[in-house]
């Protein structure tokens, strides 16, 4: 085919043709872009995550094992806070008031437990547990203090001897009595009250005189103290 032919072909109808086939291929080309760039893989929608397995946990077992169970720890006990205790004091006992002195005389031998004299009728040296009052003989003894009648005896070295208790546990001793005193025990006297005459009764003792002695739970005391009160 000539040049006329090639031109005449598209120069008529075939021109057409050609050119709609251009289109074509290049509606093809533009689809295969466009859909060919977008290969991103799809993102899945948000929604609630997946519910997660939790195991649940093993039964606790609560029947006894057989063995015992350890004693609990000790609860300390707060330290208990103790009062200091007061130290005993010694109350002295009630002292009874002697207002009467037993019979009025000079004091010829002093009370004296701690410094030992020396006595002319024994000859030897001792202690004295009274007070030596000179009286004549038949001299009536009164009761220094009100108080009973404890006791009436013969003393080996003191001679007739009447002894009265008082409050607090105190005595009045009154030795060197006459034989027959005026008082039996048991009986209850008066402040003053006469209870013997003075005699020489007392072998450790010479001359007529009262022998006049106060104790207290047994213990001797310095007559003196009670008679100058």
């Amino acid at each position: 085919m000539g040049k006329r032919s090639v031109k005449s072909v598209f120069g008529g109808a075939g021109f057409y043709i050609a050119l709609l086939l251009c289109v074509a291929a290049v509606g093809v080309a533009g689809y295969f872009v466009l859909f060919s760039g977008n290969s991103e893989e799809p993102v899945e929608p948000v929604g609630h995550p997946e519910p997660v397995e939790v195991n649940d946990p093993e039964p606790v077992d609560l029947e006894p094992s057989g063995q015992e169970a350890p004693p609990p720890d000790p609860v300390e006990e707060p330290d208990v806070v103790t009062v200091a205790q007061m130290p005993e004091v010694d109350i002295p006992a009630e002292q009874p008031r002697l207002t009467v002195k037993p019979v009025s005389g000079e004091t010829v031998a002093a009370f004296s437990m701690e410094d030992l004299q020396y006595d002319k009728t024994m000859e030897d040296w001792r202690t004295h547990n009274g007070m030596d009052i000179e009286a004549d003989k038949g001299t009536q003894v009164m009761a220094a203090t009100a108080g009973t009648v404890d006791s009436v005896y013969d003393d080996p070295l003191l001679g007739t001897t009447v002894v009265l208790s008082h409050s607090g546990g105190y005595q009045t001793i009154y030795a060197c009595l006459q034989g027959q005193p005026t008082v039996s025990a048991g009986d209850s006297v008066t402040t003053g009250q006469v209870i013997g005459c003075v005699g020489e009764s007392a072998i450790a003792e010479a001359g007529a005189h009262l022998h006049f002695g106060v104790t207290r739970e047994g213990v001797p005391i310095d007559p003196e103290e009670f008679l100058n009160q």
